[in-house]
């Protein structure tokens, strides 16, 4: 169902396969002028003296949504930590992951995303948006990735299928709970907004392979995402994941320990909030040594939900509050995107 209706989407913005099909990243030995960009800039302040500002919670804490909710505002990322899902699922998951991203170039292409498709291999959606390709692959599972297992490993697909599955279980459970508790700090009084939406999750296996010359390759070049939130989980002691702070520049977010989660805030969230909560502004660096992988959920509502800014009578200083958008259906903010990138905020401004 959910693949469905975000391919009905897709299909008004359909990609060219240059634009979906990674290079094949075992065979080269040097980075190609299609990836090569500009010399990558750095925050000049250490990643030490970044990290301890990123807000850290614990979801036990008695006033987590005070806490989430000022992080969201602040920040528009964080960490979360006691968040029920165990080390030993995550190390799964990154095995089956790098199983995958293992395979022949050959093999890999028979999962591959078709143009208007929402599942399968391929390079990120933003790509055309960019003048060089980025280094990196994913694979993207709404729901069962039984077919596409199928696919790839006949007799052997069943302990991947169960894998993925568990961990979208595990990763949709959580994020409800972070859900429920920015919209409580948002407007507690509207439980009626609690069941208003029907949410899609989707699961994105990324592979930043070892790259020969970091400093002029990206692995993901610098966009926002398009759901409600993001929840990520990268290998403790393996950097990539940088933000846009004003004032700051270029932030590097690295997790605080083996199973911390980092939790960021998408363009329909932004919406929501009316411009409370920033829509995190990112990208990602790639290694000379370490090929990276990193996991990906993203939540977000059906493609025929209405996003209706949440606003408050009067704000600090008394003042009425007017709405920043106009009410938007995701199917048509996704499609705004799709054509227009970040500039698909200005087009719906009230």
């Amino acid at each position: 169902m959910a693949t469905t209706t975000l391919e009905e989407v897709y299909k008004e913005n359909p990609l060219s396969p240059q634009h979906i099909l990674p290079i094949d990243f075992h065979s080269i030995q040097e980075v190609p002028n299609s990836h090569l960009w500009p010399k990558i800039n750095d925050s000049p302040i250490s990643d030490d003296e970044k990290n301890k500002n990123v807000p850290i919670i614990d979801l036990l804490a008695p006033n987590a949504v005070e806490l989430i909710g000022h992080a969201c505002k602040t920040w528009g990322i964080f960490q979360v930590v006691n968040h029920g899902v165990y080390l030993e699922l995550f190390d799964k998951v990154e095995s089956q992951a790098r199983r995958f991203f293992a395979l022949p170039a050959e093999e890999k292409v028979k999962v591959v995303r078709s143009a208007s498709g929402a599942t399968g291999y391929g390079t990120a959606r933003i790509t055309p948006f960019f003048s060089k390709f980025m280094w990196h692959e994913g694979f993207t599972i709404v729901d069962s990735p039984l077919d596409h297992a199928k696919e790839l490993w006949p007799h052997d697909y069943q302990h991947f299928c169960d894998v993925m599955e568990t961990y979208q279980k595990k990763m949709k459970a959580l994020s409800f709970q972070l859900w429920l508790l920015i919209l409580n700090y948002l407007q507690p009084s509207q439980e009626h907004l609690i069941n208003s939406f029907e949410f899609i999750g989707a699961l994105q296996l990324n592979s930043y392979p070892s790259c020969p010359n970091p400093n002029h390759a990206l692995g993901l070049a610098p966009h926002t995402d398009s759901s409600f939130l993001t929840i990520l989980h990268q290998t403790h002691n393996t950097k990539g994941l940088q933000i846009l702070k004003k004032d700051h520049g270029w932030i590097s977010i690295a997790p605080v320990s083996n199973d911390a989660l980092i939790v960021n805030i998408g363009d329909l969230l932004h919406i929501l909030s009316n411009g409370e909560f920033p829509a995190v502004y990112h990208r990602v660096l790639v290694d000379q040594t370490k090929h990276r992988v990193s996991l990906a959920y993203f939540l977000g509502p059906q493609v025929d939900s209405i996003i209706v800014p949440i606003i408050s009578s009067k704000d600090n200083d008394g003042d009425v509050v007017v709405p920043k958008y106009r009410k938007v259906e995701v199917k048509e903010y996704l499609s705004l995107k799709a054509k227009h990138l970040e500039k698909a905020f200005s087009l719906i401004r009230s």
